[in-house]
């Protein structure tokens, strides 16, 4: 009787049962039809939030990207540029370096870009509640005081980062088991207890974010962009509380590819309800953006100051 032995991780066995054959090495990589279309997605939207930008830049005088505050804007579009390109970062042969910047990358450029949906919202919020000659909060909102939460909250997720980087960082691992006669190399998270801490501080500000934004939202139409971000933080949240399930639902490239699509997934929401209305009126009913006719509706001289 002929004795089976198991053949080891970085071989399985042929069809008959009687040779172990080496396992072929593999990763998510640009060359695989999963990667060629996150690729191509991460570098449209790329290209789309350059159009954006190099929009509000060349209306960076109309009364509508004075209104919802230029300064913001131009910080909140250049974060989610670097939101889409740091997914390429999950695609292609993974190594040390990459493994790192991956997940630093992906928390501080997600950080930058809800801290500043929280200043946006903030600063609509004092905008219209605050207009009462001599009020001390005025005085806040003329000299841009809400935007030095965009630091503030970055610096944190900097320090978690930093934490986890030097406790117990991600590595490269390699996963013999998902795929058969395979052996994928992934970025293992490390700490998975500091990777939770990070999604969860940027979770918190978004939940921060959505509730501020929501309680504006009936303020006056004209400024007002607080509905696009309560439904943009919606989105934002939505995508990542279905993001962990799956995520521990699945294994190897697919696991990486869920991580991508919800890097993109997310962002593509902001984009799209934040700055959606403010490209549509502009290219679209430019007569929208009179400077005479929002002196005429709304607290324009307010909201000029920033």
């Amino acid at each position: 009787m002929e004795e089976c032995m198991k053949c080891p991780d970085h071989q399985y066995a042929n069809a008959q049962h009687n040779h172990c054959l080496q396992k072929d090495v593999t990763f998510l990589a640009y060359g695989d039809p999963l990667g060629k279309a996150l690729a191509g997605t991460a570098l449209s939207l790329t290209f789309l939030t350059v159009l954006i930008l190099g929009l509000f830049v060349k209306h960076r005088n109309t009364a509508i990207v004075k209104a919802h505050n230029r300064a913001l804007s131009y910080i909140l579009l250049t974060s989610l540029l670097s939101c889409f390109l740091c997914s390429l970062l999950f695609i292609g042969r993974p190594d040390q370096a990459t493994c790192v910047l991956r997940q630093t990358t992906f928390g501080i450029a997600f950080t930058v870009a809800i801290s500043t949906v929280l200043a946006k919202t903030i600063t609509v919020v004092l905008a219209f509640k605050i207009t009462a000659p001599g009020r001390r909060m005025r005085q806040v909102l003329v000299s841009g005081a809400p935007n030095s939460i965009i630091p503030i909250c970055s610096l944190i997720q900097l320090t978690l980062c930093g934490i986890w980087m030097g406790t117990n960082p991600p590595y490269i691992d390699t996963d013999a088991h998902s795929e058969h006669g395979h052996i994928i190399i992934v970025c293992n998270k490390g700490s998975l207890t500091a990777f939770y801490c990070v999604l969860g501080y940027l979770g918190s500000l978004a939940l921060g974010s959505f509730t501020l934004a929501f309680l504006a939202r009936n303020l006056p139409d004209t400024f007002n962009e607080a509905k696009y971000l309560t439904f943009s933080m919606l989105v934002f949240c939505s995508v990542w509380v279905t993001f962990l399930p799956v995520y521990h639902s699945t294994q190897g490239k697919a696991m990486v590819a869920m991580e991508v699509f919800s890097i993109l997934a997310s962002g593509a929401g902001l984009l799209g309800c934040i700055f959606g209305p403010k490209c549509y009126t502009i290219l679209i009913r430019p007569n929208k953006i009179s400077l005479h006719r929002f002196r005429d509706k709304t607290h324009l001289g307010e909201i000029k100051a920033f």
